[in-house]
């Protein structure tokens, strides 16, 4: 592994213009990455957690029109099948409100020629890793006036770094600064149980970096928080809803639990476009329902019994009133705190920002 940052996403115009994507199922074994020429090839690819994680598919939204203007061209689609392309990458995965807005933004200028769209979707990766940087800072420093320790203990969950952003990471941005600072001690990183997102990525992360950490069960995770061995748990976020109840990756909801009876701050990371002020209230986020057989099988083995069948909701929500705080890089706001139905306006994107 090279000391280079890692890229999951990026756009490249040799051999052909393609989407560039490192093949995050292959991690940790094989570092890999793919060819995406094709919509069909792009939208398995965020099905199957080729690529992942909201800002990343952010960027997978606007490059994937990209892809399917260039497809377009090359098979004479009529503008009804590019258009019905273009909403089958929007729909690949509904939780994470990203995916859709990264198409969104781009979409409009269809009308301009596919150049003037790679060159948005381009501009929006740029501005991805700058929010996530000053997310990072804004969230150490937060941190740093919150707790009274030289040397954090942080708990997470998922994977939420340069893997799940187009660079840097949000919760993962987080934990990289303090490490920077010198204000780190330790990671907790929660196995993420059924695909093992944290064991696999997130420690793969940690140690390209030079983090220390530990790999913890999640059925662990509570007791850690319980028995005072972190000072704060950061996690990230597929979809925030207008009120700060947070839609993130199941299991999240039983650590922002824990924290609250340990009097622990629960922290939420993400970048503005992950607020979503058209969805109300998190009982309004449609949650994903994967494979059943994600939860049966580790590894390609089957753990469960013939004749038991999984259930595999992907997220869970968080209610605001556990969230002590939740940064993007317009600033902090403490919805436990402030319990204002219009405080999520003052840090969500606005197309003043955009």
């Amino acid at each position: 592994m090279s000391d280079n940052e890692i890229r999951a996403i990026e756009w490249r115009d040799e051999p052909v213009p393609h989407i560039r994507l490192l093949d995050q199922r292959a991690l940790p074994a094989h570092e890999t990455y793919l060819q995406i020429t094709t919509v069909d090839d792009l939208v398995e690819a965020i099905g199957t957690l080729a690529v992942r994680g909201a800002p990343a598919l952010g960027a997978a939204g606007a490059l994937g029109v990209v892809i399917a203007l260039d497809q377009a061209a090359r098979e004479g689609w009529t503008d009804a099948q590019i258009t019905m392309h273009i909403e089958r990458i929007r729909d690949a995965r509904p939780t994470a409100v990203n995916l859709a807005w990264g198409v969104d933004r781009v979409r409009p200028l269809t009308a301009r020629g596919r150049d003037a769209v790679l060159a948005d979707a381009r501009r929006l990766v740029t501005e991805d890793e700058a929010a996530n940087r000053e997310l990072s800072r804004l969230g150490a420093d937060w941190l740093g006036h919150r707790i009274g320790r030289d040397r954090l203990r942080i708990g997470t969950h998922c994977n939420t770094g340069a893997l799940a952003t187009t660079a840097w990471g949000t919760a993962y941005g987080i934990i990289h600064e303090l490490h920077t600072r010198g204000a780190l001690e330790l990671v907790y990183a929660d196995e993420t149980r059924p695909l093992l997102q944290g064991a696999r990525l997130t420690s793969w992360e940690l140690i390209h970096d030079g983090i220390p950490h530990v790999v913890q069960a999640d059925g662990a995770a509570a007791s850690t928080i319980l028995r005072g061995l972190v000072d704060a748990v950061i996690i990230g976020a597929d979809r925030i809803a207008a009120d700060g109840d947070t839609a993130n990756k199941v299991g999240s909801v039983a650590l922002a639990l824990a924290c609250a009876r340990a009097g622990v701050p629960f922290v939420v990371a993400a970048p503005s476009s992950t607020v979503d002020l058209a969805t109300a209230t998190g009982s309004d986020i449609t949650i994903e329902d994967r494979s059943g057989e994600e939860v049966l099988l580790v590894a390609g083995q089957r753990v469960a019994p013939d004749g038991a069948r999984g259930f595999n909701p992907a997220f869970d929500v968080t209610p605001h009133d556990l969230i002590d705080a939740i940064v993007t890089e317009h600033g902090v706001v403490e919805p436990a705190r402030e319990p204002d139905p219009r405080l999520l306006e003052r840090i969500a994107a606005t197309p003043e920002r955009l």
